[in-house]
């Protein structure tokens, strides 16, 4: 089935100090990016986050983030507010979005603010891993492989970053839903899509008027006639 595409969504991503809220692990970065009609608008939220706990050796070696570095940055509950005006009740577009969404609610949840929106209806979530699985199930589908298979340059990600793996996805998910050649045309057009790839395949009326002179035709059908005979495709046209 078809996704549509929402004229307003959020590209979203994460960094953490470990795999589970169960475990006491919390956010330490969000970086999200505004799209309308799938390009990006330049509006952004970027925000690192004092995890108010240790850093594990394991989480620093994937975004680089240390407690060091993190120890005079704002609390969530400093943040929350700023971050959910920015998303409002758009979709929001998340990689692999359970693991996100599961930090950010229970952040949310832990400073007295409503949960996101998980439903795809009225608002919610797009997990481009899950629409990525969909249309290549034999994968690979990070956002790596993503990147690789649409020939998008990702030199610069040699540690995990909110906002750049944000502005990665995005490039990614205007690849899955059509890419970037259409939306581009689209937008010259009105947004009217749908309504450029009808024309583009409707069939002419009339066919156009040879520009050949009645000279160059007939010594045309002398050729075909003599060297190639009747069988010729050129008959059946």
């Amino acid at each position: 089935m078809a996704i549509e595409i929402p004229q307003r969504s959020i590209v979203l991503d994460t960094e953490t100090t470990g795999f589970k809220t169960s475990e006491g692990h919390r956010l330490v970065e969000i970086g999200c990016l505004e799209l309308h009609n799938l390009i990006p608008t330049g509006k952004e939220f970027h925000v690192y986050i004092n995890p108010e706990r240790d850093m594990p050796e394991g989480a620093f070696k994937v975004h680089g983030l240390s407690i060091e570095f993190l120890s005079d940055k704002p609390l969530f509950a400093q943040v929350a507010d700023d971050f959910l005006r920015f998303c409002g009740d758009d979709i929001l577009v998340i990689h692999n979005a359970p693991f996100d969404m599961g930090f950010l609610n229970f952040e949310l949840q832990k400073v007295g603010k409503p949960k996101l929106k998980q439903s795809t209806a009225n608002g919610g979530v797009i997990d481009t891993l899950t629409v990525a699985r969909k249309r290549y199930p034999t994968g690979p589908n990070s956002l790596d492989a993503l990147c690789r298979r649409f020939g998008i340059d990702n030199s610069n990600r040699t540690l995990h970053g909110a906002l750049l793996d944000s502005e990665l996805l995005a490039e990614v998910y205007m690849e899955l839903m059509g890419g970037r050649q259409i939306n581009l045309m689209d937008d010259e057009i009105g947004g009217a899509g749908d309504a450029y790839r009808a024309v583009k395949q409707m069939p002419r009326p009339t066919k156009l008027k040879s520009l050949l002179t009645e000279d160059e035709l007939a010594a045309h059908k002398k050729f075909i006639d003599d060297e190639i005979g009747e069988k010729s495709l050129w008959h059946q046209i």
